[in-house]
């Protein structure tokens, strides 16, 4: 990175100013639009107006069950944004076909569920920017919704490739079919245990999360599928005290955010038998800041780490290790805890994450 400096009053210095204040007019837009459209994710607009030929703001708001005026408004903004189209003769709105399958549909491909992050981001900046001056940190009760909006995201990923992708990075897929015992560590609304035990009848499972409304809901969710091999525990991960009992233990992008989770890892390596694999994904960035400048989502990174991830380990007096701990120090981490032949994978299907795959 290279800082460069002219003269103030200086042509030069003219022009980076005019290009800085550009700059922030964009992102003030962008991040304007952002809103927009997660606030279209969730009132279930993008997906009917994939569905609609060019169509009034009362038609489309006829077909959504939603206030005409409201989206009007809305479908003004991101005309503006480029995302949607308009034809002043006949007042139609279409949503730019380019954009259908970055903003619907339930799969890995739709950004609009990845940008509701964005307004819960703001409805939390404001406690966190106090924060910067008492230090600590926010409680995970106090972000409305974020347990539901993780776990969509997460679930778009497991449904496309966990069974068929993902858990076969660990070598384990032949032991899963016979039955070993396993445990998923921070496992929230608990989709993907469910659907690892759903997938192997012959194995058993345990979710482990210390929020009991995430639990709940994978106990449903086991319950409708009629699952008998797995079950949901009220645990902090930095309290797992388990001596040599799991075959196979897995997280997904938890262990970031725990209040200690070098512990964590420790806890998990004793938890595991000896020849147990543990299988970690986490977020793909660089431990060395310079190194992200160039990642196209960096700075989205960096902000839910700020305001989600590192907070809610400080909230809990702990290390703040935050979102963008870097694949070389979730390695070194790894290894610190006991873990050996540690591989670091990547997937195409998840260009966010980074696999890595642990033995004891």
């Amino acid at each position: 990175m290279t800082t460069y400096q002219a003269e103030k009053g200086s042509e030069p210095a003219a022009a980076l100013e005019a290009a800085a204040a550009e700059r922030l007019m964009g992102i003030l837009n962008d991040g304007s639009a952002a809103v927009l459209i997660s606030i279209g994710h969730q009132a279930g607009l993008f997906n009917v107006l994939a569905g609609l030929p060019p169509a009034t703001s009362l038609q489309i708001a006829d077909a959504a069950g939603l206030n005409e005026r409201y989206v009007r408004e809305w479908l003004g903004g991101l005309v503006t944004a480029g995302i949607i189209g308009y034809e002043p003769a006949s007042e139609a709105y279409v949503l730019q076909p380019a954009y259908v399958p970055s903003m619907t549909g339930t799969g890995v491909d739709n950004l609009a569920r990845t940008l509701t992050f964005v307004t819960l981001m703001g409805e939390v900046a404001g406690k966190v920017a106090a924060r910067f001056r008492t230090g600590g940190g926010l409680q995970y009760g106090e972000y409305p919704g974020f347990v539901q909006i993780q776990a969509a995201d997460s679930a778009a990923v497991h449904d496309y490739s966990l069974v068929d992708v993902i858990l076969p990075l660990s070598g384990r897929v032949a032991d899963l079919r016979s039955g070993i015992r396993v445990a998923d560590v921070g496992c929230g609304t608990g989709h993907a245990v469910n659907l690892m035990a759903q997938a192997f009848p012959a194995s058993t499972f345990v979710g482990y999360d210390f929020l009991a409304e995430a639990l709940e809901a994978g106990r449903d969710e086991a319950l409708r599928l009629g699952l008998s091999n797995v079950r949901f525990e009220l645990c902090d991960a930095a309290a797992l005290d388990l001596r040599e009992e799991l075959d196979l233990v897995t997280v997904f992008d938890a262990v970031h955010d725990q209040a200690h989770p070098a512990a964590v890892l420790r806890n998990i390596r004793r938890a595991l038998k000896p020849g147990g694999t543990f299988l970690m994904v986490d977020i793909k960035a660089s431990s060395a800041l310079e190194d992200n400048v160039d990642l196209p989502w960096a700075a989205f990174l960096y902000a839910i780490s700020t305001t989600h991830c590192m907070s809610v380990s400080l909230a809990q007096d702990g290390d703040g290790l935050g979102t963008v701990w870097g694949v070389q120090r979730a390695e070194a981490m790894l290894r610190d805890a006991g873990f050996r032949d540690v591989e670091v994978l990547d997937l195409a299907e998840d260009p966010f994450n980074a696999y890595f795959v642990a033995s004891v």
